[in-house]
C-alpha cells in the first residue's frame, strides 16, 4: 500500500483515506456542549470533509463533524466564502534504521496537497451535491524498499508514484435528509473504506491510512492512484449505517509517471467491490463516541499467482512471469472506542482501537492479519492537542508466501526455519506546535522483517528498529488564512 494518509473526510480511509494511499491530525472533537441544537441526523448535513489537514488519505476519512473547528470548516480549510473552500499542505516523514535491516541508513519522504470542495448548494442551488478535487506531489525515499528490506513501509506517505498527479475527481449527493451519501467519479477505496482518522496518528504503512493486509491480499484501490469507481452510504438510523462501493481496478494506472489524466478504462483487469456494515457514534449523540464495523470485499479482477509460472513451474525458480489469476475475497472486523473522558465538555481522552482480517478465497501471501493500539489526547496540562499513540500488529506469511523462500534456499543448498510473523509497532508522541504545524517523533520495531522480496538471502533480515518524525503543516493557517487546533 502505498502512503495513503492525506484525505480523511469521509477522511486517503479508508475507513472513514486513502489515501494509502496516507497522516491524520489527532482525532479531535468538538464537545457536545458548543455544538448547534439540531436533530440527530442533521449532524450528517454538513457538507462531507474530504481533506484532513494533513493532506493525506488517511486524513481523507469521514470524521463525521469530530474535529476541533466548526463542523463544516475542517482544519486548515481556506473558505473562499461563495461555496467554494481550499486546502493546502505538505506532510513529510523521515526514518532511519540506526539497528537492523539488510543495513543502515535514512530516508525522507513527502507529499504536498492541493484539494477543493465545491458546495453545489452554494454555486448552483443543488441540495445535497458537492464536488471535490485534489493534486498531490508526492517525493522522496523509502527507508523500507532501500535498505530494511521488509515488505511493508515505515514511511506512509511514500507510494503511488513519486510524482504530481491528479488524485481525485468526484462528485457528491446526499439524498433523504441526508441519510444517503453517494460519490461517484475519479475515487480510490481506501478513503472510503477500512480506515479511520485515529490510524494515521501512525507513520508506520502497517497501520496508516489503512490495515495493510487489504493491500496485500487484494487489488483494494488505494490513495493516490485513482481510478472510476463509486460508493453509497445508508444510515439507518442515526447511528447505524450500511456502506459498499465498486471500484475499477487497473494496473496501467500505477505505473510511474501516470499523472492521474487519463479517464479512459484501457488496462482495466475487473474491479473491487467493498461493504460494510457499522456502528458509529461521536461527541454530539454519545459520551464516549466509537465505532465498529464489520465488513470485507470482494475482488473481481486480475492478480499474479504468487507461486506458480505461466509454464506452471515455480516462478521464483525459473524467471518466469507469474500465471494470471482471477478474484480473491477477504472479511474484516474493527473497532475504536473511546473508554475515558476526564472532562465531559471536552475533547481530551483515551481511545483503543483494533482490526482483524483475514482471506476467505484466492491464492493469498497472507493468512490474516491483526492490531491493536491506544491513543491519547490531551497529554500535559496546557497541551490538549498533543497525543500519545502506540500500536501492534502481526501479519501472518501463508505457507505460499513461505514455500517460494524455501524453494529457493533449497536451490542454495540452504536449510533453515523461515519465520512466520512479521510483527511492527510504533510508539509516538504528537505535539501541536502551533495550530499550523504538527510534529510527531516515532520509534518503530520491526520483530522478523519479511524476506519475501529476497527469497535467495541466506540469512533472516535482522530485526530492525527505525527512529522516525511526521511534519504536516497546514499552509493556509500558516499564513492566517484559517483555522488549525488551538487557533483563537
Amino acid at each position: 500500500m502505498l502512503g495513503l494518509c492525506t484525505v480523511l473526510g469521509g477522511q486517503a480511509h479508508a475507513q472513514g483515506a486513502p489515501p494509502e494511499p496516507g497522516l491524520a491530525p489527532p482525532t479531535i472533537v468538538a464537545p457536545a456542549a458548543r455544538r448547534p441544537v439540531v436533530r440527530r441526523v442533521a449532524r450528517r448535513a454538513a457538507p462531507r470533509r474530504i481533506f484532513g489537514n494533513d493532506g493525506s488519505a488517511a486524513a481523507a476519512a469521514d470524521v463525521l463533524g469530530q474535529s476541533a473547528t466548526p463542523p463544516t470548516l475542517p482544519p486548515g480549510t481556506f473558505d473562499l466564502g461563495n461555496g467554494l473552500s481550499i486546502l493546502l499542505n505538505y506532510t513529510g516523514q523521515g526514518a532511519t534504521n540506526p539497528v537492523g535491516g539488510i543495513r543502515r541508513g535514512t530516508a525522507w519522504a513527502g507529499q504536498l496537497f492541493f484539494g477543493i470542495d465545491a458546495d453545489l448548494n452554494r454555486l448552483a442551488g443543488i441540495d445535497g451535491g458537492s464536488v471535490h478535487v485534489a493534486v498531490t506531489n508526492r517525493h522522496g525515499r523509502s527507508l523500507a524498499n532501500d535498505v530494511i528490506g521488509n515488505n511493508t513501509s515505515v514511511q506512509e506517505i511514500f507510494g503511488g508514484g513519486q510524482t504530481t498527479r491528479l488524485t481525485l475527481l468526484s462528485y457528491q449527493q446526499k439524498l433523504f435528509d441526508n441519510r444517503l451519501d453517494i460519490e461517484v467519479g475519479r475515487l480510490v477505496a481506501n478513503i472510503a473504506f477500512l480506515n479511520s482518522p485515529i490510524y494515521c496518528n501512525f507513520q508506520t504503512n502497517s497501520a496508516c491510512g489503512n490495515p495493510t493486509f487489504v493491500f496485500k491480499t487484494s487489488n483494494f484501490t488505494f490513495w493516490p492512484v485513482s481510478s472510476w469507481g463509486g460508493h453509497a452510504k445508508a444510515w439507518l438510523t442515526d447511528k447505524v449505517f450500511v456502506h459498499v462501493g465498486a471500484y475499477e481496478v487497473n494496473p496501467l494506472h500505477q505505473q510511474p509517471g501516470d499523472n492521474g489524466l487519463d479517464f479512459s478504462t484501457k488496462g482495466a483487469t475487473g474491479a473491487i467491490v467493498p461493504f460494510e456494515l457499522g456502528y458509529s457514534t461521536t461527541f454530539a449523540n454519545d459520551a464516549l463516541p466509537r465505532n465498529y464495523g464489520i465488513g470485507g470485499w470482494v475482488d473481481r479482477s486480475d492478480y499474479p499467482d504468487p507461486v506458480r509460472d505461466v509454464a506452471g513451474g515455480r516462478a521464483v525458480l525459473t524467471g518466469l512471469d507469474p500465471r494470471t489469476r482471477f478474484g480473491r475475497s477477504g472479511v474484516y472486523a474493527r473497532f475504536d472506542q473511546m473508554i475515558w473522558r476526564p472532562d465531559p465538555t471536552g475533547v481530551q481522552g483515551l481511545t483503543l482501537f483494533g482490526v482483524a482480517m483475514t482471506g476467505t478465497g484466492g491464492r493469498l501471501i497472507e493468512d490474516y492479519f491483526l492490531e491493536i493500539g491506544a491513543l491519547q489526547t490531551g497529554t500535559f496540562a496546557g497541551r490538549p492537542y498533543d497525543t500519545v499513540g502506540f500500536v501492534i500488529n502481526t501479519q501472518k506469511f501463508s505457507d505460499l508466501a513461505l514455500s517460494n523462500i524455501y524453494a529457493a534456499q533449497a536451490s542454495l543448498g540452504v536449510s533453515r526455519k523461515i519465520p512466520e510473523h512479521q510483527i511492527m509497532m510504533e510508539l509516538n508522541y504528537g505535539i501541536q506546535v502551533a495550530p499550523a504545524i504538527r510534529l510527531t517523533p516515532n520509534l518503530q520495531y520491526i520483530v522478523n522483517p519479511d524476506q519475501t522480496r529476497f527469497p535467495y538471502r541466506t540469512k533472516n533480515i535482522p530485526d530492525a528498529f527505525v527512529i522516525g518524525a511526521k511534519l504536516s503543516v497546514d499552509l493556509f493557517t500558516l499564513a492566517g488564512l484559517a483555522r488549525g487546533p488551538g487557533s483563537p
